[in-house]
């Protein structure tokens, strides 16, 4: 079953008996954004619909949705759900912005600048509503990307997540310095959280910077020390190191 069969939900009719958690509306909604917030796309997923389940007049909850979706790169997914929000909320900015991103990514770039052009109309002038301007422009290979990303952080100022998307985004469309420029300073903002250090981790070790890349990947080890990812990038960043090391010794042994 795909995740968008998963996602249905069922309202409440009269007349029927239907098991609903003890947690409500608001619990649900936190989890859901501490859940994308580490990174943590599909229980996030999951968390969203659960908001949905509660109340089905979420607009954000639905635009989580189809925000987590991208993340997981699930773009034809994340059409189809943003079409089903959009006949709930037709005039919702970062619906149309999230269905904006959707279609720039699977390729249809013309309606994908009309659908972010929707947003903007829509008095969208929110830190998402920008960052997916930037997506699209990215995907369109265009330019004023850095003019949007900097209304996002206009939007939200000292917001540590409007620098880590940024750097998502950039990291998607392999601008791998740029995105680590964003997300050291979603680091500096936030010196406690999962996610950006990660996100440094990887960009520096695609760049080549396995000493840094250590750092980075230890900082989230220590922050979460259960965390997969920072396990296995810290195993990645020493490899070179390690190889370094034995290589170094070798010319030593063989030196004349």
């Amino acid at each position: 079953m795909s995740r968008f069969g998963k996602l249905e939900f069922e309202p409440d009719h009269a007349g029927t008996t239907q098991q609903r958690p003890m947690a409500g509306e608001a619990h649900w909604s936190g989890e859901a954004n501490r859940s994308f917030h580490r990174g943590e796309f599909e229980p996030a997923l999951r968390h969203f619909a659960r908001v949905l389940e509660h109340n089905p007049e979420n607009v954000a909850a639905w635009a989580g949705q189809v925000r987590a979706l991208i993340e997981l790169g699930e773009y034809r997914e994340a059409r189809l759900w943003s079409d089903k929000a959009l006949e709930r909320f037709p005039q919702a900015p970062e619906l149309l912005a999230a269905k904006a991103v959707a279609l720039a990514r699977l390729g249809d770039l013309e309606n994908a600048m009309a659908f972010s052009d929707a947003s903007l109309e829509e008095r969208g002038d929110t830190a998402y509503v920008w960052l997916a301007r930037g997506d699209v422009l990215l995907a369109r290979s265009e330019k004023q990307v850095d003019h949007c990303f900097e209304r996002a952080r206009i939007a939200s100022p000292g917001d540590w997540t409007v620098a880590w998307l940024g750097a998502r985004i950039r990291h998607h469309y392999r601008q791998f310095a740029r995105a680590l420029q964003l997300a050291r300073e979603a680091c500096s903002l936030a010196p406690g959280e999962l996610a950006p250090w990660l996100l440094c981790g990887q960009c520096q070790l695609v760049l080549g910077f396995h000493d840094e890349a250590r750092l980075s990947f230890t900082q989230a080890w220590q922050i979460s020390p259960d965390n997969a990812e920072a396990r296995e990038g810290l195993d990645d960043a020493q490899r070179p190191s390690l190889a370094s090391r034995v290589g170094g010794a070798l010319r030593r042994l063989f030196r004349p």
